[in-house]
């Protein structure tokens, strides 16, 4: 793998956060007495002019830059609080392209854990034939704001059977494998049944090593890659379509927000120590109610949250735990939004270690993502081409 000589500062730099990262919290919060207030939060703009923004993220280089995805192909720079015009990555030309709502497009990306020293980024796309192509790229050697477009390593490649369900999510575990989300395969009812059969990638979360010469390796403790009948990538199952997952930074739990059909919306939690293997219930359940089966898979693993679409909701926006430090009050809070509405959930747990789910705020937006920046600050995404920033009321 190329090393790449970055600028001697930017190293140095990155060196220390990294390390900053590393440092456990002498007391992480993991459950609360009682919901946060929002009323302790502002929502403030930090950038608008976004051809629809569906991600923002950071390198982990010390850098403070935030990367803004579009999906129409383009990964954007905000650099000292200003959007930057030049694109850090243009890949408008061979993602999907579409007028009006679509599920396709630039979907993911994800940051190397060694980006200081490899410079190393990947993406989750749409090609214009419609189909998953996950691929890695590299920085440009001499210009950090810049990647190399012809640097392009695909990694996965998947035939889409219909314009929707891509999942499209991919992010670094706390063990160093890349987690990349694949929805059920697209249309209504999950027709492929693939929610319930970890034989293939549709409707699953897959674990790979990236730290290959040539393709990826499937690490040896995915759950099962001992199982000729099962795809060795696959890390749980029974999804519909999880639009954003993440870590929490501080214990390594996975929070997944999957969306539903019809009626459900559901927030799924895999715990730091699991072994994989989950099965999230769908096409069986949606949430917690039954779907196409009067009787849930055995060993289904229930929704911590769950929102019906009574109230006009549509669609769930999943998001982050906060470990920031600016609002104290959001300290081990989940938060996670709904597409449709703008409303924003906050999810804990109690003392006695039950989830309690909260209506937290509701912004009337499209919330289309959350972001998080290098210090653990959370920020939200709104379609029609706004990023805001959480930050303490004054």
């Amino acid at each position: 793998m190329k090393k790449y000589a970055l600028m001697l500062g930017l190293i140095l730099i990155g060196v220390g956060a990294l390390l900053a990262q590393e440092a456990t919290p002498e007391a992480v919060i993991t459950t609360r007495i009682s919901a946060p207030d929002a009323a302790n939060v502002a929502i403030v703009e930090v950038a608008s002019g976004f051809s629809r923004p569906l991600y923002l993220t950071h390198a982990g280089d010390g850098s403070g830059r935030l990367f803004v995805l579009e999906q129409t192909g383009k990964i954007i720079l905000i650099q000292e609080g200003e959007r930057v015009d030049t694109p850090f990555l243009d890949l408008s030309t061979i993602v999907s392209q579409f007028t009006g709502y679509s599920e396709r497009g630039l979907l993911g990306l994800a940051f190397h854990p060694e980006y200081v020293e490899n410079g190393l980024f990947y993406v989750n796309y749409t090609d214009r034939n419609g189909d998953t192509v996950v691929s890695e790229y590299e920085v440009s050697a001499d210009d950090p704001n810049v990647a190399d477009p012809s640097s392009e390593r695909r990694l996965l490649f998947l035939e889409q059977p219909y314009p929707n369900h891509n999942g499209g999510h991919l992010a670094f575990g706390p063990d160093g494998y890349l987690y990349i989300s694949v929805g059920d395969g697209g249309a209504a009812d999950d027709p492929l049944l693939t929610g319930q059969d970890p034989s293939d990638w549709y409707g699953s979360l897959l674990r790979i090593n990236v730290n290959a010469e040539e393709g990826y390796i499937v690490p040896e403790d995915n759950p099962y890659v001992n199982n000729p009948e099962f795809s060795p990538e696959v890390w749980n199952y029974g999804l519909r379509n999880a639009w954003r997952f993440s870590f929490d930074r501080a214990t390594g739990d996975l929070y997944l927000a999957d969306v539903g059909q019809n009626m459900w919306e559901e927030v799924n939690f895999q715990p730091a120590d699991s072994v994989g293997g989950e099965n999230y219930g769908w096409n069986s359940f949606e949430a917690s109610q039954p779907f196409a089966t009067s009787s849930a898979p055995e060993g289904m693993i229930y929704p911590i949250a769950e929102y019906s679409h009574q109230n006009g909701d549509c669609s769930v926006t999943g998001g982050y735990v906060y470990r920031g430090e600016a609002i104290t009050d959001l300290q081990g809070v989940y938060l996670f939004s709904d597409y449709c509405t703008g409303r924003v959930w906050a999810t804990y747990r109690d003392e006695s270690e039950t989830w309690q789910t909260n209506e937290f705020l509701n912004l009337n937006r499209q919330v289309s993502s959350f972001g998080e920046d290098e210090s653990g600050e959370l920020y939200i995404l709104d379609y029609d081409g706004v990023v805001l920033k959480l930050e303490p009321a004054q």
